[in-house]
């Protein structure tokens, strides 16, 4: 993901000058998914399985329950922690994690990644700069994510608790939605 960071920044500035001539996205907060986009029948799970930054991700989404979810219909937008972003949590935690009694907070933490609507970068970034700079998503799990575009472009998000992810690679698009990697593992609260 060395490269990614660099591509990313020109991403985010293309898109927020593309965003800037988009109209608004349709207020059921879904959007269609951009034209230069390959068009998969693949679910945001199933390309997650095949994203070697994703393995500790899709591995806690199975221990989690998660898979039929989505692999549902959607529409869903994953905010997904990168391997380094878990690595970043203490290894007692996720192990507590990762046990039978831990399961219900494990799909807490995982359900606060993921919106219930489809959010392409474009849109997303349109909704932050009509919304005065900052965008308020409700997750799958009912908490909140604020979105907000720092001064290099990229698309930052608050959690619950006040810590802030960074959005490190966008628009990795599935049938049923789009991810968008993030550097750290939100906390819901």
């Amino acid at each position: 993901m060395s490269t990614r960071p660099v591509l990313l920044a020109l991403a985010a500035v293309a898109l927020t000058l593309a965003a800037c001539e988009r109209e608004a996205p349709p207020e059921t907060g879904t959007s269609p998914t951009p034209a230069t986009a390959p068009a998969t029948t693949d679910t945001v799970l199933a390309v997650a399985e095949s994203d070697p930054d994703f393995t500790t991700l899709v591995s806690a989404l199975q221990t989690a329950g998660m898979v039929e979810t989505l692999n549902g219909s959607g529409p869903f937008t994953i905010f997904a922690p990168t391997n380094a972003a878990f690595e970043k949590i203490p290894a007692a935690d996720r192990d507590a994690l990762t046990r039978p009694e831990g399961q219900a907070e494990l799909r807490r933490l995982l359900s606060y990644h993921v919106i219930p609507a489809r959010l392409d970068a474009a849109s997303l970034v349109q909704r932050i700069q009509t919304g005065g700079g900052s965008l308020s998503l409700t997750t799958l799990q009912g908490g909140v994510l604020t979105a907000r575009v720092d001064a290099n472009g990229s698309v930052l998000l608050t959690d619950a608790a006040g810590g802030e992810l960074r959005v490190i690679e966008a628009d990795v698009v599935g049938s049923n939605g789009v991810i968008h990697a993030v550097d750290t593992v939100a906390t819901p609260g």
